[in-house]
């Protein structure tokens, strides 16, 4: 078995061990889970690999909520009596985004980047094997969707950075498409 192929394994059986599935089937992982399987043993230390990695979510266009959700959790203390924790729910792409903010000197986290690596780049084999086996005209609808998406990313993107007007926005715009057609703006395309 390749390295490679070890690690992403090995990695694997401990990350989908601790997955946790609600009612409707979803499935979530517990930070205070997460944390010492990462090698993470000081909770603060680890609240600020989520903390970088709420902010990655965040500027990447997602809702933070959506993938890390707060909780409080109730432990037993060695008395036997319960206290309560705060905790985090996490989505596998939270999860991903930890790893990829941790420390990497961690043997754990190399491994975690390497394992998810490894998995986007099958991802990206399976994409393009489905992609090319689409007609145009199953092509075309979804590239459409793909580009509404950004657009509406660069937008957002566009309104944090200050632009207002619609004039502006279409200036943007432009220059996407001059960027993407070797300087031929929208009306140049559009001839």
């Amino acid at each position: 078995m390749s390295e490679s192929r070890a690690i992403a394994s090995n990695h694997h059986r401990t990350f989908e061990g601790i997955k946790q599935t609600n009612e409707a089937n979803g499935e979530f992982w517990f930070a205070r889970d997460l944390a010492p399987l990462l090698e993470y043993q000081d909770w603060r230390n680890f609240l600020q690999v989520i903390d970088k990695a709420k902010v990655a979510c965040e500027r990447s266009g997602h809702r933070v909520a959506d993938h890390f959700g707060e909780v409080t959790k109730m432990v037993r203390l060695g008395s036997g009596a319960k206290r309560p924790v705060p905790d985090f729910t996490l989505s596998r792409y939270a999860c991903y985004l930890i790893v990829q903010n941790g420390d990497p000197s961690k043997l754990v986290i190399a491994n975690g980047q390497t394992y998810f690596a490894l998995q986007t780049r099958r991802q990206e084999l399976g994409d393009e094997k489905a992609f090319s086996g689409m007609s145009e005209d199953q092509r075309r609808p979804m590239l459409r969707g793909e580009l509404a998406r950004h657009n509406k990313t660069l937008s957002a993107a566009a309104r944090t950075a200050g632009v207002e007007t619609t004039l502006d926005y279409a200036i943007i715009q432009d220059h996407g498409y001059k960027g993407l057609y070797g300087g031929l703006g929208a009306k140049d395309i559009h001839a």
